[in-house]
């Protein structure tokens, strides 16, 4: 199945580019692997690498940090997250200051007395919680 036609809400909220790095890397994965779960996996190992999670959409990674958000995506071949923690798409390897902006953005609270790798969970929970806030509005959007 193409990968317009398995994309993402997230991905569909974000820019033409993150769609087609998405949809590319899917697209070959499919032919690679077949359809499913890898295919999947693969397509967000390649977006993460020039790409972030910020609330309900991807956005471009800033001060030209680009590369693997966490050490799931570096794997060379994406195996099952039983394999290594993924950080749902906050860039785990960021700066501390980068996470603090992030977290001021998406309103985390508490933000400015935790460490780095609470701010990444933190950011990834607030992620969820915005992804989430979407998805039920565009459902309600279509009743």
């Amino acid at each position: 199945m193409p990968a317009k036609d398995e994309m993402p809400s997230t991905l569909q909220r974000s820019s033409k580019k993150a769609q087609r790095t998405w949809g590319k890397t899917h697209d070959s994965a499919v032919e690679t692997y077949g359809e499913g779960e890898r295919a999947h996996r693969t397509a967000y190992s390649s977006l993460k690498h020039s790409f972030e999670k910020v609330g309900d959409r991807w956005e471009p990674k800033e001060g030209g940090h680009k590369g693997p958000s966490d050490k799931q995506a570096a794997r060379e071949t994406p195996r099952s997250t039983k394999g290594g923690e993924t950080k749902g798409g906050v860039d785990a390897n960021a700066s501390k200051a980068h996470l603090l902006s992030l977290a001021r953005k998406l309103d985390v609270k508490g933000r400015s007395t935790m460490s780095k790798s609470e701010l990444v969970d933190a950011l990834q929970k607030a992620n969820t919680r915005k992804t989430a806030k979407s998805a039920r509005s565009a459902k309600a959007r279509k009743s």
